[in-house]
């Protein structure tokens, strides 16, 4: 195919002095007829391909592709950050649910001493004081002098009864402190609803003549 300089120009789309130069340096084959200058097409270059559509949709393609993994990656970050703080929060959750149930059971532990306290103050007769009881519990106990207690017989005679304190009962056995104090707690507790529990001036007294003691006095 031959083409003219004009037609050429048009054909490949380019300028007029381009072509001009590309001839002058017998980059072009091209021959002259009746003083025209006519260029040899099939021997030389292609005409310029356009941008087709399919290469417009591959190019939005890539950059959409690029464009997800950009997204893909900021998601990624924004879930890594979310489960740090979700995790942090848990950890100070557990922190405080902790603190809150070591204090719980300190509370707990100090209302039921509270509880045991009233129990044990409910239980005294209102008439003798509380403090009155327990201070008589630790108190020395001394022996009272023998006390005489009329008791009617044939003869109207009179016989003496000896008291003895608990504390001094006490002193005399071999057992130990604790199981002592285990005793006078029991005689404290039963004072008021226990007849055999005598009880004067802050102390405990045993009449042994007239009453058993051994449920109260074992160990």
């Amino acid at each position: 195919m031959r083409l003219t300089i004009d037609d050429y120009a048009k054909r490949f789309e380019l300028p007029i002095a381009t072509i001009h130069s590309k001839l002058r340096a017998k980059e072009l084959d091209y021959t002259i007829e009746n003083g025209k200058v006519y260029i040899l097409s099939e021997e030389t270059m292609q005409p310029k391909q356009k941008t087709s559509v399919g290469t417009i949709i591959a190019l939005y393609q890539k950059e959409n592709q690029h464009l997800k993994t950009r997204i893909a990656e900021l998601e990624s970050k924004i879930d890594k950050l979310i489960h740090d703080k979700e995790q942090m929060l848990r950890e100070e959750r557990d922190r405080i649910e902790h603190l809150y149930q070591s204090k719980d059971e300190q509370l707990k532990t100090i209302l039921e001493l509270v509880n045991t306290k009233l129990q044990l103050s409910q239980s005294a007769p209102i008439s003798t004081p509380r403090e009155q009881i327990e201070n008589s519990v630790d108190a020395d106990l001394e022996e009272i002098e023998p006390v005489e207690i009329p008791k009617q017989t044939k003869s109207d005679s009179k016989t003496q009864l000896q008291k003895l304190s608990l504390r001094k009962y006490l002193k005399n056995t071999e057992l130990e402190a604790d199981e002592k104090r285990i005793i006078k707690r029991r005689f404290a507790a039963a004072y008021g609803s226990d007849i055999r529990v005598l009880h004067h001036n802050g102390e405990f007294y045993l009449d042994l003549s007239k009453f058993d003691y051994s449920d109260l006095l074992k160990v």
